[in-house]
């Protein structure tokens, strides 16, 4: 039992940096103490005895905020990171190695007994205020992100985010095509329509800033074929002259660049898209 307990708070340290000593975590950490008497009202519901086991879940629900119904099976190095909030159903199954933040669900769809809870493989991490909700299994060392309802199987070292969930990223991702973009280019285009990926990270991707990176790669690709396009006319008709786009002027943007300034302070000052044009220009001219 005493080996088992120091593991529990070997885990904290790990996933932890906040904790600081042995007492400390084994005072204030809610999400030890939850685990310690579910690890006793589990006993109890194992061996029918169900009021007590229930009551127990309650008190504990009581002390920390965090309900794990007694049935639930909980693997090794359970770590509850904050705690509050967080409800683990009757029939829910959990690896080892899992972290769960606060306000996390694992719950069922329906009323009817049996199978109804999440199994969650070894080493998965689920987000802040995330919901996974039905029968089904999040494999190894899945990521779930914050907030995220999650519906349906995911697979072992994926990362799922949104509502509904959707992966957006895989241990064995798809083979694609490299796309043959200049960065600098790119992040001119970004500059120039005002659009910034502000807290994408490889690790959590966001499919929406995707999308849109697509399309600034395309629009890339079309501006740089119109170039080609008039250097060949200007060099088939000397006469032949390039015509003037239409001005994009700073007033027509205001309200938009604002929110974007105010979203976005401390990342750099966004150039307007007048600016971009003007200097698109004299970098032509010159």
């Amino acid at each position: 039992m005493f080996q088992r307990l120091r593991e529990d708070i070997n885990s904290v340290f790990e996933r932890d940096p906040a904790a600081r000593n042995f007492l400390e975590v084994l005072t204030n950490y809610p999400g030890l103490h939850a685990l310690l008497l579910h690890r006793c009202s589990h006993w109890l519901w194992q061996k029918n005895l169900k009021w007590l086991s229930r009551s127990m879940s309650t008190f504990g629900r009581w002390l920390t905020g965090i309900e794990i119904h007694p049935g639930a099976t909980i693997g090794r190095r359970f770590f509850i990171d904050h705690g509050m909030g967080v409800v683990i159903g009757e029939t829910a199954i959990v690896g080892n190695d899992v972290t769960l933040y606060q306000g996390v669900t694992l719950g069922g769809t329906s009323w009817h007994k049996g199978k109804r809870h999440p199994t969650l493989g070894d080493g998965v991490i689920v987000g802040a205020g995330a919901k996974i909700l039905g029968p089904f299994t999040v494999g190894a060392g899945a990521k779930i992100g914050s907030n995220a309802v999650v519906t349906k199987e995911v697979p072992a070292g994926a990362t799922v985010v949104g509502i509904p969930g959707k992966v957006v990223k895989r241990a064995d991702p798809d083979v694609e095509e490299a796309l043959d973009v200049d960065p600098a280019r790119r992040e001119a285009i970004c500059q120039k329509f005002g659009f910034d990926a502000y807290g994408v990270s490889e690790d959590m991707p966001d499919p929406v800033a995707r999308s849109m990176q697509a399309m600034l790669d395309h629009m890339h690709a079309v501006d740089e074929r119109i170039e080609r396009m008039c250097s060949t006319l200007r060099k088939l008709d000397a006469s032949y002259r390039d015509g003037q786009l239409p001005a994009l002027r700073d007033e027509d943007f205001a309200d938009i660049l604002d929110e974007a300034d105010g979203a976005c302070s401390g990342l750099g000052k966004r150039t307007s898209p007048a600016a971009s044009t003007e200097q698109d220009a004299s970098s032509g001219n010159g």
